[in-house]
């Protein structure tokens, strides 16, 4: 009898590659991911970076004891003077919709972006550290040529890659912004990840490298310091565990607000359609304007968002509308044991400055309205931020296993949400429940939502329902990374496995 398959899915060719690399000689799905959000850092580097951080939901073969490593962002542990800060705004233009962002080096929290990963391999890994880091200090040095999507993605945030000299150094020489088919080499971040690799997290905490990160927070008006870095520890959650017809999905738990607002939207879905019936875009939105609604009434209070109490009033407010019948990145991998990884990683959008002599640029997660809606510079110190990363790991009846999640700053919900409503009440196939079309709602009530793959899911009726409910809803002409990037596993009852990566994001599966 042969070899299990393994599958794996992320939002590049080379992030894939690094983990299919490692699952073929042997490794686990854990060293897989390793390997694969390391490596993202160089060819997504808008989406991720060693400055930032992440999630990571690991469900082990035979085990019903998930864990959810958290790695994400801290705040620091002293605040400056707001007349002290670098903090400004800058406007990510995508064309059809615009995004404000604030960025420079008040915009900083701690990252812990490195020391998950040994956390991670300290627990789950099997293949020598050194070995897992070779992908992304080979992709670095040598570089890697730039794609179609991502040579768009730099001038969506063109005025964070010319920020400064030293970014526009890396990303725009010569003052061009790096297009399409030239090569983005990045030396200094191979050297970096070359050192990490042999010297371990100590570097980035009080080595060479945390005394750049800090230096560059001295210099330009940033918050974060040696004892921030020096105290910065993962953490390993219980997952949040939510029923959803059937199926048992593992959420990022609090302080994460993503998987309650997941779970949220999905009881909602659940107590609104009768069984086997599947949302029409009016109820998924209304579902969605309800879901912003908990969030700004309850902000941080995530345990009274899916109280009963809770949920029978956003229900209350459903009634009448039934149907009528981040620069983020993430990466799946399923290997043949069944052992299931599902991580998000981001570097928000990256403060504007690279770190010296490092190659890399550091988060601007305290810049972020979704991370911080009570406002900026409000933030309480030695706090883990909150977020809308959202590495999911659902488990079906017959014993099949599906690993997603997606980028996409605050549409990661409903990016998630959709597809998981696509999977389990639309029955669909792997690839179409990715591909299908999505909507969103902002915080501000505006709808969006694609037109050009509407028919995969939704009729004309369909359609002109949506408008009538929410007229001044915004159709998009083509499917858009706008809507995140949803790069999904899945193992089936059998140990057959599938993969889909989100074509919004250059998305690409592999099956090892």
């Amino acid at each position: 009898m042969g070899r299990t398959k393994a599958v794996v899915a992320a939002g590049h060719k080379i992030t894939a590659e690094a983990a299919s690399e490692v699952l073929r000689e042997g490794g686990n799905a854990f060293d897989a991911v390793i390997a694969a959000m390391i490596t993202a850092t160089v060819p997504e580097f808008v989406f991720s970076s060693i400055g930032g951080g992440g999630f990571l939901m690991a469900r082990p073969a035979g085990s019903e004891h998930a864990v959810c490593y958290d790695f994400f962002a801290q705040t620091p542990r002293i605040k400056r003077s707001e007349n002290e800060l670098d903090f400004y705004a800058i406007h990510a233009d995508f064309g059809p919709a615009r995004q404000e962002f604030h960025i420079g080096a008040g915009s900083t929290a701690t990252p812990g972006f490195i020391q998950g990963l040994y956390a991670i391999h300290d627990d789950l890994g099997t293949v020598p550290i050194t070995r897992l880091f070779e992908p992304a200090v080979l992709a670095a040095r040598e570089g890697v040529t730039v794609t179609d999507l991502h040579a768009y993605l730099y001038t969506i945030v063109a005025p964070i890659l010319t920020a400064s000299p030293s970014a526009a150094a890396y990303y725009a020489p010569e003052g061009k912004l790096l297009g399409a088919g030239s090569l983005y080499r990045n030396t200094a971040l191979a050297d970096t990840l070359d050192c990490v690799a042999r010297e371990g997290a100590r570097l980035f905490t009080e080595g060479e490298v945390a005394q750049a990160m800090v230096a560059q927070s001295l210099e330009h008006g940033g918050h974060l310091t040696a004892e921030d870095l020096r105290q910065y520890e993962v953490e390993r959650r219980a997952p949040l565990r939510w029923r959803y017809r059937s199926h048992d999905a593992l959420l990022n738990p609090a302080p994460a607000a993503s998987g309650t607002l997941i779970a949220f939207g999905l009881s909602l879905l659940e107590h609104t359609l009768r069984e086997g019936a599947a949302p029409d875009p009016v109820l998924l939105a209304r579902v969605m304007e309800e879901t912003n609604s908990v969030r700004a009434a309850l902000g941080t209070d995530l345990n009274r968002i899916v109280h009963q109490t809770t949920l029978a009033e956003h229900l209350a407010a459903l009634q009448g509308h039934a149907p009528a019948s981040r620069g983020t990145t993430h990466v799946s991998v399923i290997d043949g044991a069944g052992n299931a990884a599902a991580a998000t990683i981001t570097n928000g959008e990256g403060n504007g400055y690279m770190v010296e002599g490092c190659g890399f640029m550091l988060n601007n997660m305290l810049g972020e309205e979704d991370l911080n809606p009570g406002g900026f510079h409000k933030w309480q110190p030695d706090t883990r931020l909150s977020t809308m990363m959202a590495p999911t790991i659902v488990a079906g009846p017959d014993g099949s296993l599906t690993a997603l999640g997606s980028g996409g700053s605050n549409r990661i919900r409903t990016a998630v949400l959709q597809v998981i409503v696509n999977l389990v009440d639309r029955g669909m196939d792997l690839e179409t429940a990715v591909n299908a079309a999505r909507l969103h709602v902002e915080r501000d009530g505006m709808v969006s939502y694609e037109e050009a793959p509407w028919p995969l899911i939704y009729t004309d009726d369909d359609r002109q329902a949506l408008l009538e409910a929410f007229p001044d809803a915004h159709g998009w002409p083509d499917a858009n990374l706008f809507f995140g990037g949803v790069h999904t596993a899945r193992r089936d009852a059998h140990g057959g496995v599938e993969g889909a990566g989100d074509p919004r994001r250059e998305g690409i599966a592999v099956v090892v």
